[in-house]
């Protein structure tokens, strides 16, 4: 048996069955049943953010032009995103997560790993663990939720995805490798079409056959993700689940259904991943200076670029034109297609002492309170009423690393 299996982790992957759809529908019962489109509009503008299982039945998935949505679905019925009330749901399902393990790590709105090795005497096994979660969010919040139950990251990632919508999986320790052995190779994290293509040209398309590998031939093969590729070959995965409070970074990153060109899409995505994570900044009281943003094209190679800011911060807008800044300056103009786009925050502040720049603090403050104002709507009412700016303002003259 591989080392995986001796460490004695348990961790669970839940990840809410077609979020923002699946929100908007239990909002408008009307709605239940009828393919659903987040983001985008009927006249072909925009982009899909998200799709119920009864619009994707007909092709439909997120970062999908609008346009091209239509065509697939002419009577789909689009619905504007409101980020802040779906964080706001996002936080509910959060504190339902720590009512079972202190050790949860949100990946975004609608995902987050929890670590239950601790907790499973006192509230039964983990397959009781991730019934009860799943039953508690359906009862409380009126969602669905995917659970993958298994010893590391990798394979209950794998598995809360394996049987979707509603799906409840357990990888058994002993029961590695035959659980991994007959997917693709595609499931292996890093591995995207052009890494399948060359495996595919020696005739490696499962996990089992790339299992059989030497790990010297994939590294050969692909360099430094060869070794990354045997690893989880061989189901071993030893990342742990971190908390935001213990995390040196906080991040949260997106891998498109279709690989996005335009940067009007890059940019709409980006404002998502910015929200997520400026709010989680502010749950934690944490305030950050660098900022970070990746991006993996479709030949899955990856470029990371960030930004040290002059303030440490937590507001939004500032985060949001530093990420734009990244973006828009520090990629290459012609570049290949986005298959990931990420962005993070780290460099922590926890003294919450920051000097003030004298001229820029009322902007600042005003933005501080736009934030205040959005999260306390979010809070009390859910609705989402305020939306933030699409091009806000921010102090300038940061420093580039």
């Amino acid at each position: 048996m591989t080392n995986s299996t001796s460490i004695g982790n348990t961790i669970l992957h839940v990840d809410m069955d077609a979020f923002y759809a699946s929100v908007e529908q239990r909002e408008n019962p009307s709605l239940v049943g009828k393919p659903v489109v987040v983001g985008g509009s009927a006249d072909g503008r925009g982009v899909v953010a998200a799709a119920s299982y009864e619009a994707r039945a007909h092709g439909i998935h997120s970062a999908m032009s609008a346009r091209r949505a239509t065509q697939l679905c002419p009577h789909a019925v689009f619905i504007k995103p409101r980020i802040d009330f779906y964080a706001d749901v996002s936080k509910q399902i959060r504190h339902i997560f720590e009512q079972f393990s202190p050790l949860v790590e949100p990946i975004s709105l609608d995902e987050a790993f929890l670590d239950v090795s601790g907790t499973e005497k006192l509230l039964g096994p983990a397959l009781k663990i991730g019934r009860d979660i799943k039953r508690q969010i359906r009862d409380e919040l009126g969602l669905v939720a995917s659970v993958g139950i298994a010893p590391n990251k990798f394979l209950a990632k794998i598995a809360s995805d394996l049987e979707k919508p509603d799906a409840l999986v357990v990888v058994a320790p002993d029961r590695i490798q035959s659980f991994l052995d007959p997917l693709p190779v595609g499931r292996i994290w890093g591995v995207g079409k052009v890494s399948a293509e060359s495996l595919r040209r020696i005739s490696i398309t499962t996990i089992g056959q790339l299992r059989q590998l030497p790990k010297e031939t994939l590294i050969q093969l692909f360099g430094a993700s060869g070794e990354h590729y045997w690893l989880l070959a061989q189901g071993i995965d030893q990342r742990k689940v971190v908390p935001d409070r213990e995390a040196k970074s906080i991040s949260s990153e997106t891998t498109f259904a279709e690989d996005i060109v335009e940067l009007e899409s890059l940019n709409a995505w980006l404002i998502t991943l910015v929200e997520q994570v400026s709010r989680r900044l502010r749950n934690h009281s944490l305030k950050g200076r660098t900022v970070e943003l990746k991006v993996r094209f479709s030949d899955f190679k990856s470029l990371t670029r960030s930004m040290t800011l002059e303030q440490s911060t937590d507001i939004t807008a500032e985060l949001l034109h530093a990420a734009r800044e990244l973006l828009e300056k520090r990629i290459p103009e012609k570049h290949l297609p986005v298959r990931l786009l990420g962005f993070g925050v780290s460099n922590f502040d926890q003294s919450n002492m920051t000097q003030l720049l004298l001229f820029d603090e009322p902007v600042r403050e005003q933005q501080r309170s736009l934030d205040i104002a959005t999260d306390e709507i979010a809070k009390k009412f859910g609705k989402g009423a305020i939306h933030r700016a699409a091009t806000p303002k921010s102090p300038k003259d940061r420093s580039i690393q």
